[in-house]
């Protein structure tokens, strides 16, 4: 199989040197990457900025904001049978970034922002054809609701919900459901075993 899966968390730039991100570590989305290419598929990961060593033998897209995620899933989309969303995609974007460095007055400073994309959304419910598509769901409360409606707006298959505690932990818990089956609870365990875990259930239900 071929796998597309995004990591880490993107940059929305407000001017040059500033930008509104989250914290993300990435390595969610590396140990999935990692776990493909060990079950032998083929892996393109596009991968917003991470202190991360890239698994050996992924193809790599370096991105940094959410539109250029996008534009690149949206160029290598077809050619893949699955899509992994891991990454961390900014909701909203600065609708104007300043062409210079933006100097401290003694004022408020008001920055407009802009919804970005719903790369997930565009791939589930306007795009896929045969291919599996695979989301995560962070909330920190009215999770497994938060996630099955997620999960049925955007047409996946699958869905990956956890909690703000997992983020750049090595170790963390995640609930996943897939389409039309009952919930299964992970314990807690490395993000690599995880990995492994998710990777096996999509095997399963990629036919």
């Amino acid at each position: 199989m071929h796998f597309l899966i995004t990591a880490g968390g993107t940059r929305e730039y407000i001017d040059p040197v500033r930008f509104i991100s989250n914290a993300s570590s990435g390595r969610m989305g590396y140990a999935l990457a990692a776990a493909t290419l060990k079950a032998g598929h083929k892996v393109t990961l596009i991968t917003a900025p991470t202190a991360l060593q890239t698994p050996a033998g992924a193809k790599v897209i370096d991105v940094q904001t959410a539109k250029e995620m996008f534009n690149a899933v949206r160029r290598h989309f077809k050619k893949c049978d699955c899509l992994i969303m891991a990454a961390a995609v900014a909701d909203y974007t600065p609708v104007k970034k300043s062409k210079i460095k933006i100097k401290k007055a003694n004022k408020n400073l008001v920055i407009k922002l802009r919804p970005t994309v719903d790369i997930l959304k565009w791939a589930g419910k306007n795009k896929k054809k045969n291919q599996v598509v695979v989301g995560f769901a962070l909330d920190d409360k009215n999770l497994r609701p938060n996630a099955e409606k997620k999960l049925k707006e955007k047409n996946l298959d699958m869905i990956i919900a956890n909690t703000p505690a997992s983020i750049g932990a090595d170790k963390s818990s995640v609930e996943v459901k897939i389409s039309s089956r009952k919930w299964v609870k992970f314990p807690q365990m490395t993000k690599s075993a995880i990995a492994e875990r998710i990777i096996s259930l999509i095997e399963g239900i990629s036919g």
